[in-house]
């Protein structure tokens, strides 16, 4: 088959190693439950919807892979999707290029979702998708600032912190995930940009490749703190009744 008459596939790399600090003490971040889930299986399944997704690649705790298998198979998850559970890394950036080097070939685009980001509409998943499809080499959704935002200089010792700038408010955005790439180049980008990064775009920025935003939504927010498990739950409530979700 031809690469002009082959099917467009994407894979979702879901890196879930991380501890969740803020969180308070418990199970890591990814295995905290809302409505009796993990919020890693709810973040599987908002990728999963997406139908140009066919592959899931969660990235686990470094020894708790098996835990993490175990836990997927005990969650209904598509049956049209393919799901994969590897070790992870010391950072968030090792552990998303481990989950890059387990993908078979043949993928056209690759997403990066937090899993701390469970309930992300499969409307932004698709339109991420697309964005990439259409061949932006990188692609974030993203929101609008709603507060003013103060650039300030740090303070060593707890004194206030004094403000040196107010970026445009209209010029900025907050970025949410899944963050979408082309497959070929989010490997170059792992394989060559060095030092510490805040997301995966910021590596195609470095490159010197553009980044181009798609609308974000409020439900993608990212569970962080204890309020937010309460906001997540309260999301999941409205769906049910509005819905069946």
């Amino acid at each position: 088959m031809s690469d002009e008459s082959r099917p467009f596939r994407a894979a979702a790399v879901v890196p879930a190693a991380g501890r969740g600090v803020r969180l308070g003490p418990g199970a890591p971040k990814a295995l905290r439950t809302l409505s009796g889930t993990p919020m890693l299986v709810h973040a599987v399944r908002a990728m999963a919807a997406s139908r140009a997704v066919s592959l899931v690649v969660v990235v686990a705790p470094p020894d708790g892979a098996t835990e993490v298998k175990n836990l997927l198979a005990e969650h209904a998850l598509p049956d049209r999707t393919d799901f994969l559970v590897v070790p992870g890394g010391a950072s968030r950036q090792e552990s998303v290029k481990l989950g890059l080097d387990a993908l078979p070939p043949g993928f056209d685009a690759v997403l990066v979702h937090d899993a701390a980001r469970p309930l992300v509409p499969v409307d932004t998943v698709d339109a991420v998708i697309e964005a990439v499809r259409d061949g932006a080499p990188a692609v974030v959704p993203a929101l609008p600032l709603a507060d003013t935002v103060k650039q300030v200089e740090p303070s060593e010792d707890g004194s206030p912190e004094r403000v040196v700038a107010t970026p445009e408010r209209s010029r900025l955005r907050a970025v949410q995930t899944p963050q979408g790439f082309d497959h070929d180049t989010l490997v170059r980008a792992h394989a060559t940009v060095t030092g510490t990064v805040t997301d995966d775009a910021g590596m195609i920025e470095q490159l010197g490749l553009p980044v181009v935003v798609v609308p974000g939504h409020e439900e993608a927010f990212k569970v962080t703190r204890p309020l937010d498990l309460v906001l997540a739950e309260a999301v999941l409530a409205r769906r049910r009744a509005n819905d069946g979700f």
